[in-house]
């Protein structure tokens, strides 16, 4: 038997079912949004309605955008003829902030995970040579987490990418082994994709 109202029961079920939430995360949230006033608690549920209403990803590198096409895609600024391979949005962020680089991006939504059950249909991989045909490429900026999946998901790009006439890269060791860019330094960032190395297939 809970000791919790019905009504803070399932915002405690809501809350525990976001990344990194548990239940006393998830009680500690509640408690503070109700001991805020209510103009605090409507302005907060406003915003994940309105973020949920007008965020959606970019029809060219699946970044997140307020718009079809996201600002970088849209920058005739930037290389379009680099293509920089994250994972999530937020590592596109990540080395934003790091600075140094003035390519693109394209944006896989997850990364090869047997145990979780993603195969390659269920990332933007075949988005991603859809741009490399329709586009003047000349690099391919493997920046996927250098982890296991990460490395996975980079292995598995590099030798399909092997086939096409660009030049293919890995970002730098100097990140650190089974560690994610959202937890890195910018200077970290920007010195691994300024190092990274090509790829050498064995055939």
């Amino acid at each position: 038997m809970t000791a919790y109202s019905e009504v803070i029961t399932r915002l405690i079920s809501a809350l525990e079912s976001l990344p990194g939430i548990g239940p006393k995360s998830a009680e500690r949230i509640i408690f503070h949004i109700l001991k805020t006033d209510e103009a605090y608690a409507c302005a907060l549920a406003d915003a994940i309605v309105e973020v949920k209403k007008k965020i959606f990803f970019c029809e060219i590198c699946f970044n997140l955008s307020e718009k079809n096409i996201c600002h970088i895609c849209s920058n005739p600024s930037r290389n379009h003829e680099i293509i920089c391979v994250v994972e999530e949005p937020k590592d596109v962020i990540a080395i934003e902030k790091a600075g140094g680089y003035n390519g693109v991006y394209h944006v896989l939504l997850g990364a090869l995970s047997a145990i979780n059950g993603i195969g390659p249909s269920k990332l933007k991989i075949e988005e991603l040579f859809e741009r490399i045909h329709s586009g003047a490429i000349e690099e391919v900026i493997l920046a996927t987490n250098p982890n296991a999946d990460g490395d996975a998901t980079a292995l598995y790009l590099s030798q399909l990418l092997a086939k096409e006439a660009i030049k293919i890269s890995r970002i730098s060791r100097g990140v650190p082994l089974g560690s994610s860019f959202e937890y890195l330094d910018q200077a970290t960032i920007a010195c691994a994709l300024r190092d990274r190395q090509p790829i050498h297939l064995i055939q």
